[in-house]
């Protein structure tokens, strides 16, 4: 059974979700290589935010910047920064410690939108001091 607060996923939008991340910090790689999602959710496709692709197009067109968080797509619908990571969360498993680390952290939307600038600043800082430019996916 589900919580009330679980994100579904509905019948008539496609199964396949995408998640476009910054392929060079490597706690977004991390992030991505331990993010169990569950199997009646579908496939999630993960894109490279600073490849050229159909879903960056698509981000840089909507003005959705990925140098402030990465962005998850649910059939027809984008969700950007700590909204993505609320829902990711939500579609995700509670196996493992990190995925149960996760949603005790992510699955309430205030607590994510709290706890995501941190995990940006992180990421920015880790960028810097690995000399890892920005994506700057909306100059580009």
């Amino acid at each position: 059974m589900s919580r009330s607060n679980d994100f579904q996923v509905p019948d008539e939008v496609p199964r396949r979700l995408r998640l476009v991340y910054d392929g060079d910090c490597p706690m977004c790689r991390r992030y991505v290589r331990w993010q169990r999602i569950r199997r009646d959710v579908g496939e999630l496709e993960l894109i490279d935010g600073r490849q050229a692709s159909e879903a960056r197009r698509e981000l840089s067109a909507r003005g959705i910047d990925l140098d402030q968080g990465f962005a998850l797509q649910v059939g027809d619908r984008w969700y950007h920064g700590s909204e993505a990571l609320h829902r990711l969360t939500l579609l995700g498993t509670r196996s493992g410690v990190f995925n149960r680390l996760m949603y005790r952290l992510f699955a309430s939307p205030r607590r994510a939108a709290r706890l995501y600038p941190w995990l940006k600043a992180c990421r920015n800082g880790l960028l810097r001091l690995c000399r890892i430019p920005r994506i700057d996916n909306l100059r580009r």
